[in-house]
């Protein structure tokens, strides 16, 4: 599939729309000196190249009582179960992120707790799960760094 090619105002749009996405169109025109159809025809571009994915919500877990993030490494006993296990995670809601890995762990996952109590509960879900061998499971003290312009920035760069 052939690199799509994104210009300056691409990326001055994109920029907007990551600092928050329900931007409207007439406001990133505005500060673009463009016309809101210009930016519409180019979001709708960036959408059908696959570019841009839908928007999303961005919520304050601790706010909702859920400030409790984990990483669980997970072991499994054949890595042909690799699907079955997944499809098993997916039922959990507080798994909000599922990596199949290499390295150490066959599948790595984040989860989102309220506290100590409920992530234990969450991680002998995880356990029981048939296939699973074993977990280990670390603790985030703090979410130092989640920072989607510096990697959108880092690209726009590279192209």
């Amino acid at each position: 599939m052939a690199k799509f090619k994104l210009d300056e105002v691409d990326h001055q749009i994109l920029d907007m729309l990551i600092d928050n996405t329900r931007t409207p169109f007439t406001d990133i025109a505005k500060k673009l000196l463009i016309s809101a159809g210009t930016v519409h025809v180019r979001v709708k571009k960036m959408e059908d190249a696959g570019i841009i994915k839908g928007s999303s919500l961005t919520l304050d877990y601790v706010k909702l009582g859920y400030s409790f993030i984990a990483y669980v490494g997970i072991f499994l006993e054949k890595t042909h179960q690799t699907k079955f296990v997944l499809e098993r995670l997916n039922q959990i809601p507080y798994i909000t992120v599922a990596h199949i890995t290499t390295g150490k762990f066959n599948i790595f996952c984040k989860i989102r707790a309220k506290d100590t109590k409920h992530a234990k509960d969450i991680i002998f879900k995880v356990d029981d799960i048939d296939g699973v061998s074993r977990t280990e499971t670390m603790i985030s003290l703090e979410e130092s760094i989640n920072d989607k312009r510096r990697l959108m920035h880092t690209i726009f760069n590279d192209l």
